[in-house]
């Protein structure tokens, strides 16, 4: 049986962390970095492979990237408990904690269901280099279309001119943006504003958003890049986008860690669970600095510089195997 050195820990370790929750796919990252390189990293990094230690390594990144979402956003997962738990005993949904708490139940459904019927098959065949370079493109084109259709979207809307009299005053002037209210333009504010604007959300918008998770079943496509894309063509802000696709993904992740702890504790882990504390910290560590940088990001900026990157990754990846 391979094992993992301590290197290939650190490295796949650290890129868990980052590209997790960057839109670029961290599971499409740990297929092709092992591909590209080849060697013994093609071998003892191969997920697809049945008895491979690196399915237990996964497993204790994924949990640590979980804790990381966690502590992060720790004040609104308090407040989403306290609404979950509140409303169950209660028996109402009448506070926006209790509605985003169960908005947030719902679309996770989806995917859990999905996560539990087809991830071994997900797994197995399509692990694989070249599908996942080409779902890695894919993913950017998911991206950057994301892109297009919002700003097509805002072009389109209605801006009235100044009334009579106000003499171009810029406080007159009114932007009539086609969005949900209260999620889609208003500024982000605190997290309990920025919860509350969620928590707005039809259960329909966001199941259709918690759904879109199923797709990063496949490598190379990202679970928060297609959520995030999801959202934003369903009117959402980038940063409130960001923000449910981050709330969205902590159970989901967290959930794919605990279910198959079996491994980290059973033969898979032996010989490889100092190496696994390692990435996993350095995975917590990773994950926590790229939220705490992303929530600020998408303040201001757009998801097409990862879609470009994507694209460009995901055919770069495509000549080397074909050319090697």
């Amino acid at each position: 049986m391979h094992q993992l050195s301590w290197l290939e820990a650190i490295v796949i370790g650290a890129l868990q962390g980052v590209a997790e929750l960057f839109p670029v796919s961290s599971l499409g990252h740990s297929i092709l970095l092992p591909a590209v390189v080849g060697g013994s990293w093609a071998q003892d990094l191969d997920v697809s492979a049945p008895e491979s230690p690196y399915l237990a390594f996964i497993v204790g990144l994924h949990v640590a990237t979980a804790l990381a979402l966690l502590v992060f956003f720790r004040r609104d997962w308090v407040r989403i408990v306290r609404g979950l738990v509140t409303s169950v005993v209660r028996r109402e949904v009448v506070s926006s904690e209790q509605r985003l708490a169960w908005l947030l139940v719902l679309g996770t459904i989806p995917v859990g269901l999905a996560g539990l019927l087809l991830e071994h098959t997900f797994r197995v065949y399509l692990s694989r280099p070249v599908p996942t370079a080409l779902f890695l493109v894919l993913n950017g084109l998911v991206l950057l279309g994301a892109e297009a259709l919002r700003r097509r979207a805002s072009a389109l809307a209605p801006v009235r001119t100044p009334a009579a009299g106000t003499d171009g005053d810029p406080a007159a002037r009114t932007v009539a943006l086609r969005v949900d209210p209260g999620t889609g333009s208003a500024p982000a504010g605190d997290g309990v504003a920025a919860d509350t604007r969620l928590a707005r959300m039809s259960v329909l918008r966001a199941v259709g958003i918690g759904a879109a998770q199923i797709a990063a079943l496949c490598p190379g496509i990202s679970r928060s890049g297609v959520t995030m894309a999801t959202g934003l063509m369903r009117g959402l802000s980038h940063e409130d986008a960001a923000r449910f696709s981050f709330l969205l993904s902590t159970p989901v992740i967290l959930a794919a860690g605990v279910l198959k702890l079996g491994d980290l504790a059973g033969p898979l882990g032996d010989g490889v669970r100092p190496q696994i504390l390692v990435g996993s910290l350095l995975s917590f560590v990773g994950a926590y600095l790229s939220v705490r940088f992303l929530t600020r990001y998408f303040e201001h900026r757009s998801l097409r510089p990862f879609g470009v990157y994507c694209i460009a990754v995901g055919i770069g990846c495509l000549v080397w195997f074909g050319v090697r």
